[in-house]
């Protein structure tokens, strides 16, 4: 059986930084591309980064936000540096069953139970 845990999600006061971590068990994901979608309070889940055949960012997160994968440890990483109030969410890690570099939520197969990223202003 799949499993996705998600963890260091936290409050921080905005230009803060934290690092999201991402472990994912029962199949190997090599070939997988991998993913960072969030969802604020009466939001749509979006895409925030993908990592596949190469890599995506959202406009909003373009040069702050880093999203990197382990391979060996099956873990996913989201490093977020100088956070802005409106970027707090729910986070949520997925993986695809494809290879490619899918940025809808649709896409993706297995997803994360979500951690919390709260910025203060």
């Amino acid at each position: 059986q799949v499993h996705l845990v998600e963890s260091g999600g936290g409050l921080v006061q905005a230009g803060g930084s934290l690092r999201l971590s991402c472990a994912f068990s029962g199949r190997a994901f090599r070939n997988y591309a991998v993913g960072w979608f969030r969802q604020a309070p009466g939001k749509q889940r979006d895409v925030v980064a993908t990592l596949g055949r190469g890599t995506y960012y959202t406009d909003s997160v373009q040069g702050r936000f880093t999203i990197s994968r382990d391979n060996a440890n099956n873990a996913i990483y989201l490093q977020m540096n100088n956070l802005k109030p409106e970027d707090t969410a729910v986070y949520y890690c997925a993986v695809a069953d494809e290879p490619g570099l899918p940025t809808m939520p649709d896409e993706y197969r297995f997803w994360g139970q979500g951690t919390q990223v709260t910025v203060s202003p």
